[in-house]
């Protein structure tokens, strides 16, 4: 019956929407801060170990546990707690400074040895059931299997990742737990339970009894009990509380994101040209009206002018021969002339028909422009970057906000150059303190920041490591900076994986200043 309901749930989260499939990249990233916890005792000449379990950074000098992995060396004080990472050879000792075992979780202190760890990322949102979940840890039955022998404990070995999903949360031994079907053995106590985003959804401690015909099911310390564990003993945590997307599914959106904007440009475009033609009409329109008119009033005019300039003439004429005074004849003759000049102009200086295209361009060139269209803006200046969570997949990183001066040759607050490649101005930062690449990326058009973070195995960034000496970055203002910062940086971005652990967007704005006396 227990199968029977089993085999059901599982069909159920297949059929159930769920969140992003878990990226082996993220469980990847987060396994490098799980570790191997060995009890070691000691005769005198020869360490050995005593017991074995798992635990994670949650700082790089302070690892989570089980309370039951140390207890045996807190009843003991003979006994030695090692941490053992998963890859290199500094592998340290450490101290419980914390134990709590009514929720059992402990807290280890590195106290000899120089291993700094990457800490791992708590998922801050709530747990949905029927979702994928890993395990990761170190299964004695799993070493055993290798036919490892006892001494290879003290010997970095990459954790067992198992897949499950949540099949609910109970109370259980009077703290708050998750129940999951990701396969635990030995071992695994006190290692990560981690969501698709390799985020920290709980501690393994135990699984269900069984024999050997029941369903499996194994239980995790939640992030309610962890949580507030940490703020106890002053451990500033990482959370994330962000909906888990995988890559494809932010550039999908990116992608319809794009087509919507571009239809809606196309759409404003053709509504604006729409509005331009009937303007153009009604402007067509108006000016021949006009202009027609108005050649109808000079040749009216004209027209007036010449009969002025007959009649007169011809009273003129009847009062020469009629042996009138010459001053009379010559004012009738006078009139006439001024009538026929009039005439004569007015039918010259008659507005053409080129004037009507005059006044379309003249009614065209005094319309308004549009409203709607933003106020045109300068992509050089000071820069004030807000984050973007739809368009972000993170899965640790800090979210802050992010401010930058930006030169039009890629010149960064005035000293770091950014690179020009493949039509992107980007910086390629190789951090010292961890092992990940971070490429810095900016677009002056859309105004847009982005930051990819690729996590790297220690061996991959010994060799990033050595490309990036091999070369010093140009100072801002020399000729050709840009052009050859991106060939430089190319040698670094060919030994990238294909896609990020997690990409960062800001959109970006020009920051506006207030001086002293508080005007902007």
């Amino acid at each position: 019956m227990i199968r029977i309901l089993s085999l059901v749930a599982l069909m159920l989260s297949l059929a159930l929407p769920s969140a992003a499939r878990a990226d082996p990249a993220d469980i990847d990233a987060a396994a490098r801060g799980v570790v191997r916890v060995v009890i070691i005792g000691t005769d005198g000449k020869e360490v050995y170990p005593v017991s074995h379990g798992s635990g994670f950074a949650v700082s790089a000098r302070h690892i989570v546990t089980n309370a039951h992995v140390v207890r045996e060396a807190m009843l003991d004080d003979t006994l030695r707690i090692g941490i053992v990472p998963p890859e290199g050879e500094d592998a340290a000792y450490g101290r419980a400074i914390a134990v709590s075992p009514r929720n059992d979780l402990a807290l280890i202190e590195i106290t000899e040895g120089s291993l700094r760890l990457p800490p791992l990322t708590i998922a801050g949102g709530a747990v949905d059931e029927l979702h994928d979940v890993s395990a990761v840890g170190y299964p004695m039955n799993v070493d055993q299997a290798q036919g490892l022998d006892i001494d290879d404990i003290f010997r970095a070995q990459p954790p067992v990742k198992s897949r499950g999903f949540i099949s609910g949360t109970r109370p259980s031994r009077q703290f708050d737990t998750l129940l999951h079907t990701a396969p635990l053995a030995r071992g695994n106590s006190g290692g990560p339970l981690l969501d698709n985003c390799g985020r920290v959804l709980g501690v393994n401690s135990f699984g269900a009894t069984s024999d050997g015909t029941d369903a499996e099911f194994y239980f995790a310390v939640s992030t309610r009990e962890l949580l507030p564990f940490l703020r106890a003993n002053g451990i500033e945590a990482r959370i994330n509380a962000l909906p888990c997307r995988s890559l494809a599914e932010l550039d999908e959106a990116e992608r319809a994101r794009m087509n919507a904007q571009r239809a809606e440009a196309a759409g404003l475009l053709a509504a604006r040209e729409t509005e331009q033609r009937a303007k153009l009409d009604r402007a067509q329109l108006e000016a021949q009206l006009a202009v027609q008119g108005l050649r109808e009033n000079f040749m009216a005019a004209a027209m007036i002018a010449l009969l002025v300039a007959v009649g007169s003439g011809y009273l003129a004429l009847q009062q020469h021969r009629a042996g009138a005074e010459r001053r009379r004849i010559a004012s009738f003759a006078v009139v006439a002339t001024f009538g026929g000049l009039g005439a004569v102009l007015l039918w010259i200086t008659r507005p053409g028909l080129e004037e009507i295209d005059e006044r379309v361009r003249v009614a065209m060139d005094e319309v308004a422009p549009d409203p709607a269209d933003p106020p045109s803006q300068a992509s050089e200046g000071m820069m004030l970057c807000t984050f973007a969570p739809d368009r972000s997949r993170v899965t640790g990183a800090r979210m802050d906000d992010v401010e930058f001066g930006w030169a039009a040759d890629g010149c960064v607050n005035g000293r770091t150059q950014y690179g020009f490649a493949d039509g992107e101005w980007r910086r390629v930062l190789v951090a010292e303190d961890e092992d990940a690449v971070a490429v810095n990326s900016y677009d002056p058009q859309s105004r847009t920041f982005r930051s990819d973070r690729y996590p790297l195995s220690r061996k991959a960034m010994e060799v990033v490591r050595s490309v990036r000496a091999d070369y010093a970055p140009p100072q801002c203002g020399i000729t050709n900076a840009a052009r050859d910062l991106g060939e430089q940086q190319g040698a670094i971005m060919s030994l990238l994986p294909a896609q990020p652990n997690e990409r960062l967007v800001y959109s970006c704005a020009p920051k506006v200043v207030v001086g002293a006396s508080g005007q902007k």
